[in-house]
């Protein structure tokens, strides 16, 4: 299953919510759901939202997690599966194990400035990961990985621009913007992410 092609600020709007796709914009007065917070589609404006029944609100839940995140049908099912078998509260595995996503942890540490340029920042061999390149977005890290922008792409305008830059790091996360070097410390907790999501009922639709 291909990711979806929908623009980013329709994705946002067909949630009802800042999904955070687009870096700065998101945060800014260009922001679609700060100019027009309406259901994409001609007559957008002038529908209610819809109220779901308890299955269709799993459902849209579980298409949140995949828009925010990035990631397809068959990831989210893994992550669950191997959540189910971990110790532990199996929602909140789950999210850990999202968030531990390579292209996540190169967002996080605000090298990439959205979750789609960092999966490419990954995709195209920029990273690092103990010393070796690993283009795997999905790739989940571990406590004590370092993570770091390939020594042979420092000299790229994107990457200079971090250079000094002031980053809120997630507790998890410790990150050096002069050496653009950085190690995952320990592992996310669920107070860890900043994304309005209920997995519980993601975990209630696979569990049926």
């Amino acid at each position: 299953m291909a990711r979806t092609i929908e623009p980013d600020c329709r994705q946002c709007r067909r949630e009802g919510c800042k999904l955070f796709l687009k870096g700065e914009r998101c945060t800014s007065k260009k922001c679609a759901m700060e100019r027009r917070p309406v259901i994409p589609g001609q007559h957008g404006s002038s529908r209610r939202r819809v109220t779901f029944t308890e299955y269709g609100s799993q459902l849209r839940e579980k298409q949140k997690i995949k828009r925010i995140y990035g990631i397809l049908e068959n990831q989210m099912r893994s992550y669950y599966e191997e959540a189910e078998r971990m110790k532990g509260v199996t929602g909140e595995n789950m999210l850990s194990l999202i968030e531990r996503r390579l292209d996540n942890v190169v967002y996080r540490m605000g090298i990439g400035a959205s979750r789609k340029q960092s999966r490419q920042m990954v995709n195209h061999g920029m990273i690092t990961v103990n010393g070796r390149r690993v283009d795997i977005a999905s790739y989940i890290v571990k406590v004590g990985d370092e993570i770091a922008v390939k020594e042979s792409k420092l000299d790229k305008t994107l990457i200079k621009a971090l250079k000094g830059m002031k980053i809120v790091m997630p507790k998890w996360l410790e990150f050096n913007s002069e050496t653009l070097k950085g190690k995952v410390i320990a592992l996310p907790q669920r107070d860890d992410v900043d994304a309005d999501i209920k997995e519980r009922l993601v975990i209630e639709l696979y569990s049926r």
